[in-house]
C-alpha cells in the first residue's frame, strides 16, 4: 500500500519526486522519504515522519541537483512509524531502495545477512532487500544481476526500485504481487506505483507484468520477464483527468466525490443503456458466449466492494434466479471451495490491484470456475488484464480514501450484470424496461438526496460526542447498513456496527440506551412493517433513532425519532439512493470532529498487501 516513484532524467528530479509522492499519498501517509544521486557519486537521503508535506518542508532549502532519484510514501506494516523505518532504506552509503509489499521470509534472510556482518537499523522487512542486493553488488555483479539474484530469494510480494553509486545513471526495479508502472519521456524515464504519480511528466506508460525486472536510464528501458528473457512491453497512452486531482470549491475530495455522484453514475452507465434495455456489448465482445452458460455466480471482494457484492446477491437471486455466493476475498483464497457447474467468478475492486482480490481471481482459474469478470475503475489494472471480461466504472479518479462514488458505481454496474443474466433466465422484457427507465432517472433522484445535505449536517452534530452507533437495515438494505457503519468508522473514528434489524433481539439490543444512536434505513418496501416493529424495540429501551424514510407519517408516533425524508424512487434502486445520505452523515460527523477526512488514520486507498 506504500507509494513508489523514481526518475532518471537530464534535469533535477527533486520536484518530480515530491509531486509524485503527493499524488500517491492516498496509498499511505505514515512517513515519506527520498534519495537522490548527487554529482553522480553520492546518495543524499531525506526522510520525515508524517505526510509528504513534512518532507517537502525539509528539503525546501536544500541544494538538491540530482538527476536520478527514488522516493516513497509509507503505510506501515513491519515496524512502527519511526524515522528509522522510513524509506528509502540504505546499505552503507552506496545503495538505496524503496519497497512496497511484504517479505514473508525476512527473518530468515535477516539472520543470514547478520551472519556475514550486516547490521540492521530498522524493524522493517524492506531493509533485508537492500542489504541482500548490496551483498551481490559487492561480489562484483551488475545492479541488474544483483536485483535479479536477490528477488529470487524473496518470499512474498514486492515492488522495488533501487539506485547505486556504482551505477549512478540508472534505476533498477522489479515487481511481484504489487503494481509497478514505467513512464516514458524524452530524455527521461520514470517508475511509479500508479500512473497518477507521473501524470505531470508523461502520458505514455508501460505496465510491468508479474515477475518483470526493468533497468531504466534516461534514454533506455530494458525489461526482462520472470524467465529472465528480454521482452518488449507495449506502451499505452493514459490520460488522467486534471479535474479529478483538484478539490475545486469543496473542502475535501470526499465531499467533492459524494456530490459528483449524479453525474458520475450518468457517465458510468449512460452508454450502457438503451431506451428500454441494457446493451449487451457493454461487457465486451465475448460476453454473450459466456453469459449464455452462467448457472451460478460467485463474487469476491474486500471492504466496501464486498458490501456492493452483498447487495448484488439479492439482485442476482431475485432477477436471475440462480445461486449467488459472496466471498470476502481474503478468506476465500485460503479455504477449499465447492464450485457449482457453469459458475462465473466476479471480482470487484476500485483499483484492480487489491492483493487479496487479485489472488482470489488467480485462484478461481484453478478450482473450476469457467470464466471470470472484473468490475473495476482502472483500465490498466492487473485484474482487468487477467480477467476474461471486464466492466470499467468510468467515474474518473477517486482520491478520498473512503470510497463513495466508486461504491455507487459498483452497485449500478452490478445491477446491469443482473439484468443481462436475468434476460437469459426468464426476466420479462417489461420488467427490464421498468428497471432501465429507473436507471435513467437515477441521477435526478440522487440530486434530490444531495439537497438534504444541510438537514443531514444538522443531524451529524448530534453524533459528535457519541462513541458508538448502530446502523439497521432489512433485506437488501442490510449490506447498506454495513457500508454506512463502515463509513462512520473509517473517517470519524466512531465505533459503529451494521446489523440486520431482525437480529437486534439476538444480542445487540443489550447495547441500546439513551447514549446509543441508531440509524435506520427505511425505504418503502415489503419489509417496512417488520422494520417498524424492530424500531419499536429500540424506542422502548430509550434509544435515539435517526430514520431515513420516504414516509414520515409511518414513524410519527415515535417521539424519540428524527426523520430524514427521502425522495421516492424505484425500490430496486434503494441501495444506491440510501447509501448517499449515509455517506453525507459520516462526512459531516468527521468534519465536526476535526478528523482527516481524505486521509484517515491507519488506512490507505489501495491495499496491495495481505
Amino acid at each position: 500500500m506504500c507509494g513508489i516513484v523514481g526518475a532518471v532524467t537530464e534535469r533535477r528530479v527533486r520536484n518530480i519526486l515530491l509531486e509524485g509522492l503527493q499524488r500517491l499519498e492516498y496509498r499511505g501517509y505514515d512517513s515519506a522519504g527520498m534519495a537522490t544521486m548527487e554529482s553522480g557519486k553520492e546518495i543524499l537521503r531525506n526522510r520525515q515522519i508524517g505526510k509528504v508535506a513534512n518532507l517537502v518542508a525539509e528539503v525546501a532549502d536544500l541544494d538538491l541537483n540530482g538527476t536520478t532519484g527514488i522516493a516513497h510514501t509509507r503505510w506501515a506494516t513491519h515496524g512502527a512509524v519511526l524515522i528509522e523505518n522510513t524509506h528509502p532504506h540504505m546499505s552503507g552509503d552506496d545503495l538505496a531502495l524503496v519497497h512496497n509489499g511484504i517479505i514473508e521470509n525476512n527473518q530468515a534472510l535477516k539472520a543470514q545477512l547478520e551472519g556475514i556482518g550486516y547490521q540492521f537499523v530498522s524493524d522493517t522487512d524492506s531493509e533485508v532487500i537492500v542489504h541482500l542486493i548490496e551483498s551481490y553488488v559487492k561480489a562484483g555483479v551488475s545492479l541488474v544481476e544483483a536485483v535479479r539474484s536477490s528477488v529470487k530469494r524473496l518470499d512474498g510480494a514486492y515492488a522495488i526500485a533501487v539506485i547505486s553509486t556504482e551505477f549512478p545513471d540508472r534505476i533498477v526495479a522489479a515487481r511481484s504481487g504489487c503494481p509497478l508502472v514505467i513512464g516514458k519521456g524524452i530524455g527521461e524515464n520514470f517508475v511509479a506505483s500508479d500512473v497518477l504519480a507521473l501524470q505531470a511528466v508523461t502520458d505514455r506508460f508501460i505496465f510491468l507484468e508479474e515477475g518483470d525486472l526493468v533497468e531504466l536510464t534516461s534514454d533506455t528501458i530494458d525489461i526482462w520477464n520472470v524467465e529472465n528473457s528480454s521482452v518488449i512491453r507495449a506502451d499505452i497512452k493514459v490520460e488522467v483527468g486534471i479535474d479529478d486531482l483538484d478539490k475545486g470549491q469543496f473542502r475535501h475530495f470526499m465531499e467533492k466525490e459524494i456530490f459528483a455522484q449524479p453525474e458520475a453514475l450518468k457517465e458510468s452507465i449512460g452508454a450502457r443503456l438503451g431506451k428500454d434495455k441494457v446493451l449487451e456489448q457493454a461487457f465486451g465482445i465475448e460476453s454473450k458466449s459466456i453469459f449464455d452458460k452462467v448457472d451460478a455466480v460467485t463474487i469476491a471482494a474486500c471492504g466496501t466492494s464486498f458490501y456492493a457484492a452483498s447487495v448484488a446477491r439479492y439482485w442476482i437471486e431475485d432477477l436471475v434466479g440462480i445461486p449467488c455466493n459472496v466471498e470476502i476475498a481474503s478468506e476465500f483464497r485460503y479455504r477449499k471451495s465447492a464450485v457449482l457447474p457453469n459458475s462465473l467468478f466476479v471480482t470487484i475492486s476500485q483499483s484492480g490491484e487489491t492483493a487479496d482480490t487479485l489472488a482470489a481471481l488467480r485462484l478461481s482459474k484453478d478450482i473450476g470456475f469457467f470464466a471470470t469478470l472484473t468490475i473495476c475503475n482502472v483500465s490498466t489494472s492487473s485484474m482487468v488484464r487477467e480477467s476474461d471480461l471486464s466492466l470499467l466504472l468510468q467515474i474518473g479518479s477517486e482520491i478520498g480514501v473512503a470510497s463513495t462514488k466508486a461504491f455507487s458505481a459498483q452497485l449500478v454496474n452490478l445491477l446491469l450484470l443482473a439484468i443481462l443474466l436475468g434476460r437469459r433466465k426468464g426476466l420479462k422484457q417489461e420488467r427490464e424496461k421498468e428497471l432501465v427507465e429507473a436507471l435513467h432517472s437515477l441521477p435526478g433522484v440522487l440530486s434530490k438526496v444531495l439537497q438534504l445535505s444541510e438537514d443531514i449536517a444538522s443531524v451529524a452534530r448530534r453524533f459528535v460526542e457519541k462513541t458508538n452507533a448502530l446502523f439497521l437495515g432489512r433485506g437488501v438494505m442490510y449490506p447498506v447498513a454495513l457500508e454506512g457503519a463502515l463509513k462512520l468508522k473509517e473517517i470519524s473514528y466512531v465505533h459503529a456496527e451494521g446489523y440486520a434489524a431482525g437480529e437486534l433481539k439476538h444480542g445487540p439490543l443489550a447495547l441500546v440506551d439513551k447514549n446509543m444512536p441508531i440509524v435506520a434505513i427505511a425505504p418503502r418496501d415489503e419489509l417496512i412493517e417488520k422494520l417498524k416493529s424492530n424500531l419499536k424495540e429500540v424506542e422502548a429501551r430509550g434509544g435515539e433513532l435517526f430514520v431515513f424514510a420516504e414516509d414520515e407519517e409511518s414513524f410519527a408516533d415515535q417521539p424519540s425519532t428524527t426523520i430524514i425524508k427521502m425522495p421516492q424512487a424505484h425500490p430496486v434502486l434503494a441501495p444506491v439512493i440510501y447509501v448517499l445520505p449515509l455517506q453525507l452523515l459520516s462526512y459531516y460527523v468527521a468534519v465536526y470532529k476535526g478528523t482527516d477526512v481524505d486521509q484517515p488514520r491507519n488506512l490507505a486507498k489501495s491495499v496491495t498487501v495481505e
